[in-house]
């Protein structure tokens, strides 16, 4: 499925004359190593945003407490629909009674290495692994580094599907877990939420 397609969800939920967040497809997906971006959304509920790069797309799941550097914290994730490749960039303020209305920083961002393999140790494609429900990649990113995994453990056919993104014990130097969200600085401009929504909102 192309990247138009896989966007339709996110360009149904959206009036781009009303919000500042990227229309998408004006972004080509690099051969380099693929990104990541970790954001806090300060909207009906806070809580933060986990998106990789997956082909011309960003996969994204909604992580109430934050990715933790410990590995002893399995983390509920949350499947959203796929963002643009451009949201690895938006920090601003969606407006109140749009989709998601609240307040966005850019936590962390970096790249990420694939490292999902077979029972044989063969390298498995990364979008297939997610598929299958179980992934593993290594974050390169500036607060997050280390090996982590997204299992998922309940299924969409019955109810809402709903992951776990925990931290491997054996994932190299640590990096730090989440943080207070109303004490955290962006990684691209160093302000807060609240400095944000005074001076975007």
């Amino acid at each position: 499925m192309g990247g138009a397609d896989r966007l339709r969800d996110y360009h149904g939920k959206r009036h781009f004359d009303r919000t500042a967040e990227p229309r998408g497809g004006g972004r080509e997906a690099e051969d380099a190593r693929p990104r990541f971006v970790v954001q806090i959304h300060d909207a009906r509920r806070m809580h933060f945003d986990f998106r990789l790069q997956v082909g011309d797309v960003l996969r994204s799941w909604s992580v109430p407490k934050g990715p933790s550097a410990d590995p002893r914290d399995k983390r509920l994730a949350v499947p959203t629909e796929d963002h643009p490749l451009e949201y690895e960039e938006f920090e601003g303020v969606v407006p109140r009674g749009e989709y998601g209305g609240g307040t966005v920083i850019v936590w962390d961002h970096g790249t990420y290495e694939p490292l999902s393999h077979d029972r044989r140790g063969r390298p498995v494609d990364f979008a297939r692994s997610l598929e299958r429900g179980h992934a593993t990649f290594r974050l390169h990113g500036a607060k997050l580094r280390g090996a982590y995994a997204l299992t998922r453990f309940r299924g969409g056919e019955d109810g809402e599907e709903a992951w776990l993104l925990v931290r491997a014990a054996t994932g190299g130097s640590g990096g730090r877990g989440a943080p207070d969200p109303r004490r955290a600085r962006s990684a691209r401009t160093g302000r807060t939420l609240a400095q944000v929504a005074r001076e975007d909102g």
